[in-house]
């Protein structure tokens, strides 16, 4: 597929729409597995909840829960290696980040651009990619090439994450999915919007679980609309989506 589908891993207690469902390092583990035979292309696993009022992890406490996921999945999945699919780790604490990639993550996921220069340096060194909120890039000093495609900061390849549902209304939200295709044109966008709020003010269905129609008719216009990977919890069925739209394309 031309867009990827990243896979949702919450190992917390709290989060919005699955919390406390993978906590325990086997149960996350399992899930992994499952999201891989389903298709994901990335495994996004994530210790802190992002949800609104969420209380904030010290990169300790977040560190807790990663460890022992992180150390499972070596040896037992096919993950982190040439040909096999990657494991992403989201978070905003560079002390977090060198540790998940010395287990073998590629890919930090960081929703605060105040940590992204730390990032960006640690995954230098490390080769790894980075995703980053698209909004950093106005604090950039990005000269002639404020107008070029900018697919890496430095040495390190990038996404762009508009950021949908941070402190967001529904109107900015809607504002931030209809700015994808201009936002594909700098670089390559990563959609996550899955299960948010926004899906259910756009549906109108308020139970958790519900809107798969409407999360995958996001992840349609993402994918339609230039993005490079789609965040979702509905591996499965967003795979299939993209398939389907890949085909329309021809």
């Amino acid at each position: 597929m031309a867009c990827k589908v990243m896979g949702i891993v919450n190992v917390t207690p709290d989060s919005f729409s699955d919390g406390g469902k993978y906590f325990s390092p086997e149960e996350a583990v399992r899930r992994i597995k499952n999201l891989i035979a389903d298709g994901a292309d990335i495994i996004d696993i994530g210790a802190e909840s992002t949800k609104p009022g969420a209380v904030p992890l010290s990169w300790e406490d977040e560190w807790s829960r990663l460890e022992p996921v992180l150390t499972l999945l070596k040896g037992s999945v096919p993950v982190g290696g040439t040909g096999t699919v990657p494991i992403s780790v989201d978070t905003y604490h560079p002390e977090t980040a060198e540790r998940a990639m010395a287990l073998g993550a590629k890919i930090i996921n960081c929703v605060y651009e105040g940590t992204v220069p730390d990032m960006l340096r640690i995954c230098a060194k490390n080769e790894a990619e980075l995703v980053i909120p698209a909004k950093f890039l106005g604090t950039v000093p990005m000269g002639k090439r404020g107008t070029v495609p900018v697919e890496r900061l430095g040495t390190v390849p990038v996404y762009l994450d508009p950021m949908i549902g941070f402190g967001t209304t529904r109107e900015e939200d809607l504002e931030l999915l209809r700015s994808i295709p201009e936002l594909a044109k700098r670089g390559r966008v990563l959609v996550g919007a899955s299960r948010k709020r926004i899906v259910k003010k756009l549906t109108g269905e308020k139970m958790t679980g519900k809107n798969l129609g409407g999360n995958l008719g996001v992840s349609v216009w993402a994918a339609m609309n230039g993005a490079s990977v789609v965040r979702v919890h509905d591996v499965k069925e967003t795979v299939q989506a993209l398939k389907v739209i890949d085909a329309l394309k021809g």
